[in-house]
């Protein structure tokens, strides 16, 4: 009976490999694996399908804020969608669908000293003039730069006028800046580069008195859509985006 059990044991030994503790469930979480927390419990729900808004060779997706035409100035340049001053018709445009909870990723590159955004939730009426009317925006700026860089708020990777980032996890102009905003039962992030730098909730009392605190405080549509579409600016400098994708969650 003894030996018998002895070769039990060591089975079971030999069965772990070189002695090591199975892995638990708190190292697999820690792992990312089976990770529901944090980052990753926005997409539980998730729909992998991704939709490409560009991919390098068509702008079937978007066209201008109050218009059924893409404006001359937005065009496809070595693989972007590149904003390029000075080249015909500008101003800002939107994505021909609207999204309510999203994942989207996209990169940005700016010309030196340069200035524009991304939006959402943005409403498309003609009781708006602008898409910055109703969609909340992420900056983007020259932080080297741009007077703006002096404004709190104001810089790259803020919620523009309402929560300025955790950090300055931007890249000097004319380099390129990977995004990441998601939002999720009115839970917003916005991701720079690898970094979380703004997280907050929509549609609260905090919300109401972030916007009140604001220069929108006078605009009533300004923040209240819970669906939307994406926007790029126009803000009268040279600026590139690249592998735009979103999901809906």
């Amino acid at each position: 009976m003894k030996t018998l059990l002895f070769a039990f044991v060591a089975v079971v030994l030999v069965g772990c490999g070189d002695g090591e503790a199975p892995e638990t469930a708190g190292e697999h979480t820690a792992h990312g694996a089976a990770d529901t927390t944090g980052e990753h419990a926005a997409h539980a729900t998730a729909d992998t399908a991704w939709i490409a808004l560009f991919d390098g060779t068509s702008t079937d997706h978007w066209r201008g804020y109050r218009k059924d035409y893409l404006p001359d100035a937005w065009q496809i340049e070595d693989g972007t969608l590149a904003f390029v001053p000075g080249s015909g018709e500008g101003g800002d445009i939107i994505t021909k669908e609207q999204f309510e909870d999203f994942e989207l990723e996209l990169e940005w590159k700016v010309a030196e000293g340069g200035n524009s955004g991304i939006m959402y939730l943005v409403v498309e009426s003609e009781e708006y003039d602008y898409p910055w009317q109703t969609g909340p925006e992420m900056q983007i700026l020259d932080n080297a730069a741009h007077a703006d860089a002096q404004i709190e708020k104001h810089r790259a990777g803020d919620l523009y006028d309402l929560i300025a980032g955790s950090e300055d996890a931007s890249k000097p102009a004319g380099a390129w800046n990977h995004v990441r905003i998601v939002l999720h039962d009115g839970h917003l992030e916005h991701w720079l580069n690898g970094k979380k730098v703004v997280e907050t909730r929509l549609w609260t009392p905090a919300w109401d008195s972030l916007v009140a605190a604001s220069k929108f405080r006078d605009m009533e549509g300004f923040g209240q859509a819970r669906r939307g579409h994406i926007a790029l600016q126009d803000h009268g400098d040279r600026v590139w985006f690249r592998n735009i994708r979103i999901r809906r969650l």
